[in-house]
C-alpha cells in the first residue's frame, strides 16, 4: 500500500487548495477564471503561473504538501512525499481544477448551448 492510498477525496482537495493558492490574490483570480472561463492551455498557465516553481507546506501530524509548476505536479501525504508519485499532474491536475473550482471551458461545444 502506498501512501497516497490511505488519501481521501478532501485530502486530495486539501493539497490542491493549498498549492493553487499560496500566491497573493489567488481566490480573486480563481474565481475570475470561474467566472469567465479558460481553454485547457489558459488553464495550464494559470496553474503553471499559480504553482510557481516549486513550494510545499507540512508539519508533523499534518497533510504534507509539494507542488511544481514544471508538469503541473501536487504530491501530498501523511508522512511526507518524496517517495510516492504526484496526486495530480500534467491533464489529471487540469481535469481536477476544472471540476473543483467550476471553470467552463470557451471551446466545449456543450458549454455554448447553455
Amino acid at each position: 500500500m502506498t501512501l497516497n492510498e490511505t488519501l481521501t477525496r478532501e485530502d486530495v482537495e486539501e493539497a490542491f487548495r493549498r498549492a493553487t493558492n499560496s500566491v497573493v490574490e489567488a481566490a480573486e483570480r480563481w474565481a475570475a477564471r470561474a467566472e469567465f472561463g479558460l481553454t485547457d492551455e489558459e488553464l495550464a498557465e494559470a496553474l503553471r503561473y499559480e504553482l510557481g516553481i516549486a513550494g510545499g507546506t507540512g508539519g508533523r501530524g499534518a497533510l504534507c504538501v509539494a507542488y511544481q509548476g514544471a508538469g503541473l505536479k501536487i504530491w501530498a501525504g501523511k508522512s511526507g512525499w518524496a517517495l510516492t508519485p504526484p496526486i495530480l499532474e500534467g491533464q489529471r491536475t487540469i481535469a481536477f481544477a476544472r471540476e473543483y473550482c467550476g471553470i467552463p471551458n470557451p471551446s466545449d461545444e456543450q458549454m455554448k448551448l447553455l
